[in-house]
């Protein structure tokens, strides 16, 4: 962001900004007009995934019963999630799936973390594609516990026909489909996408904005300055979004889960 600010700045970019931002150029030093799929964003993706292995190998290679605080900190990211979110939403048997939730909200933190970090300032969820990629793999994993649990014609009985008299249930079922196998994937790639792709788009605009008015006109200095203290000001905002919408996307998923293990949905 700061990158962009500083070419509008030298006068060498347009501004507004443009959706065409966010189809970052390639990274690699050799054949970078061909080489797309290496950008900016795929590399935050690859340092959130080894910055998350890294951390939870070094904090539990050697545990004791008196903890580090790196042991603590591990600890208590994995407590937190297993507690208030595995267990608080599907019960007892929402420990086994503690890991894949607590993997789920790490990575989440941190790739929209990446949005207000110096340097990086964009989110990979920013991009449809994360997000969508992340609502496929919770899409998978509860129909498949769902199936497992009860087998498949009874969680699809289960899941599209509710406890109804049989003659509104011609409307109810594509209701319950379209509302179970559709949104469900839907909604939750939309909404993190939705927050992150704003919120970036807000920190730019406010940054780039006080630019844009120095450029313009010496006299607009002052409304510059009160764009930028309002670029700090969302930044705040930014960091409650970012830890919010971790926490919403890991919850959903374990309510779904929750609803495919149910007996009667």
């Amino acid at each position: 962001m700061f990158g962009q600010a500083n070419v509008l700045a030298a006068g060498q970019a347009a501004f507004p900004p443009s959706v065409d931002d966010f189809y970052l150029p390639s990274i690699l030093p050799w054949g970078a007009h061909d080489n797309y799929w290496f950008t900016k964003i795929t590399a935050m993706v690859w340092i959130a995934v080894g910055v998350l292995i890294i951390f939870f190998l070094a904090s539990y290679r050697k545990p004791q019963l008196v903890p580090t605080k790196k042991q603590w900190f591990a600890e208590s990211i994995y407590g937190f999630v297993r507690n208030n979110i595995a267990v608080d939403m599907i019960g007892h048997q929402g420990v086994r799936f503690a890991p894949y939730f607590t993997t789920l909200f790490c990575f989440i933190l941190l790739t929209n973390a990446f949005a207000i970090i110096p340097f990086f300032q964009i989110s990979p969820n920013s991009h449809i594609a994360f997000p969508a990629f992340l609502a496929v793999i919770s899409y998978v994993m509860f129909n498949w516990i769902g199936i497992r649990h009860h087998g498949f014609v009874k969680y699809f009985k289960n899941s599209l026909v509710p406890p109804a008299p049989w003659y509104i249930l011609p409307l109810l079922i594509p209701i319950e489909f379209f509302s179970t196998f559709l949104v469900r994937p839907f909604s939750l790639a939309v909404r993190l996408f939705a927050n992150m792709f704003a919120g970036h788009m807000l920190l730019l605009v406010f940054t780039l904005g006080g630019f844009a008015m120095i450029s313009a006109n010496a006299w607009l200095a002052p409304v510059s300055v009160l764009s930028w203290v309002m670029t700090i000001a969302l930044t705040f905002l930014e960091f409650l979004v970012i830890c919010l919408q971790a926490y919403v996307f890991t919850v959903l998923t374990a309510s779904y889960v929750q609803g495919a293990l149910a007996d009667e949905h």
